[in-house]
């Protein structure tokens, strides 16, 4: 990508892949570790999509400095079309994509990971950089990305439709991750309501949490975007995560 780093596929380099799952599994609260659909798809993305799957290594010592996962889908470029159920979405349709062989017309990412010691360098710009670079390497012109912004963690009772129209007073976007994305050229195209859904019994919702939950009513979670609806009476959980959606056009290879 430049002179400081390298960007490989784990395709091309199978021995990092391990290392690269790790770093994936660090930044996230607990409950979105239960999201069915992730949890059945997402093991297959070394396997099926290899060449989509990259890590981003320090040009000098060959260290892992983040790490990026995206999927190729079926999207024809109309932003009103993109799923509601956001990354669950795209993980459906690509891996039934990969598995029959069918032809994709863009691809998704799925998420970024920066090391701990590389963060505040901006390293997420670069590693997003190198996504639509690997994405290019296909011949797609459409990178989509169902964004988990960063800040709205702290406004969990604001609809994200409203929250990604914020914008700060020198016209950038509020939210620092949807910044970077505007910042290389990223345009939102419209919020996902639904991106991940995560339920679970009151108890475990409980544990993950680390919080009472005493009646049936919202709750507003550590780390949630919105709020959780508890059913005590049926012993049931819910949590639906939003996303942003944001657009890139990719320079083909």
């Amino acid at each position: 990508m430049d002179g400081d780093f390298v960007v490989v596929t784990a395709a091309e380099r199978p021995d990092l892949s391990e290392a690269m799952l790790s770093l994936g599994d660090s930044p996230w609260p607990e409950y979105l570790n239960h999201d069915t659909v992730t949890n059945a798809l997402w093991p297959l993305l070394h396997e099926l999509a290899a060449d989509y799957q990259f890590a981003l290594l320090s040009a000098d010592s060959d260290d892992l400095v983040a790490i990026g996962n995206c999927i190729p889908i079926r999207w024809e470029g109309d932003p009103g079309t993109l799923p509601d159920r956001g990354i669950d979405a795209v993980l459906e349709d690509g891996v039934d994509l990969l598995r029959t062989g069918a032809t994709p017309t863009a691809a998704s990412a799925l998420m970024v990971v920066v090391q701990k010691q590389w963060l505040g360098k901006g390293i997420s710009a670069r590693a997003l950089r190198a996504m639509a670079e690997v994405v290019g390497r296909h011949e797609l012109g459409d990178l989509v990305a169902p964004v988990r912004p960063t800040d709205k963690q702290n406004y969990p009772l604001i609809e994200m439709a409203d929250y990604i129209t914020w914008r700060r007073p020198d016209g950038l976007a509020f939210d620092p991750w949807i910044r970077v994305h505007e910042r290389i050229g990223g345009t939102i195209a419209r919020a996902a309501p639904a991106a991940m859904r995560v339920t679970g019994t009151v108890e475990q919702w409980e544990d993950w949490t680390g919080m009472a939950l005493p009646v049936t009513g919202t709750y507003v979670v550590p780390g949630g975007l919105v709020p959780i609806r508890i059913d005590r009476e049926r012993d049931t959980g819910e949590y639906l995560e939003p996303a942003c959606w944001v657009h890139h056009r990719v320079p083909r290879a």
